[in-house]
């Protein structure tokens, strides 16, 4: 298993809603902005992908909300992803505040899209294995 990747975000008072908290929309990016950063950790640069003709596509995401976070709140993001066969891989982020309050839980379904055909690549954890510079962050070793 891969080490925890995680990400901090700190909020910004233009991402809060009308009672004083992060939009829910806002949820989404950060999770967003945390998978590209685990990517590019372990090689996957947005380059090496579309050179390879592939791109991570998002197929379901389900966000639990625990607690507030409120404008000057700085958030650590996690990522993890957990591959077993088919096509498609789950996807687990945790939201924690610095202070240790977990905040959101988000989960989802991916896969890799053959940017040719249009369709779901057969074996993702093998595509971006070959791919890869560090296969052991996405827990990929053989």
């Amino acid at each position: 298993m891969a080490d925890l990747f995680q990400v901090r975000i700190a909020v910004r008072g233009y991402e809060l809603d009308l009672q004083g908290h992060v939009n829910q929309a806002v949820y989404l990016q950060y999770g967003e902005h945390a998978r590209w950063q685990f990517f590019i950790e372990a090689g996957l640069t947005p380059e090496v992908l579309v050179g390879a003709g592939v791109g991570p596509v998002v197929l379901e995401t389900t966000i639990r909300y625990l607690k507030e976070l409120r404008a000057g709140d700085e958030v650590d993001v996690s990522c993890r992803f957990l591959f077993s066969g088919g096509k498609t891989f789950q996807v687990e982020q945790d939201y924690t505040r610095i202070d240790g309050v977990p905040v959101a839980r988000v989960t989802g379904v991916a896969g890799l899209l053959d940017r040719t055909t249009r369709r779901l690549v057969a074996d993702p954890a093998e595509r971006l294995r070959t791919l890869a510079t560090d296969v052991s962050l996405l827990g990929l070793e053989k």
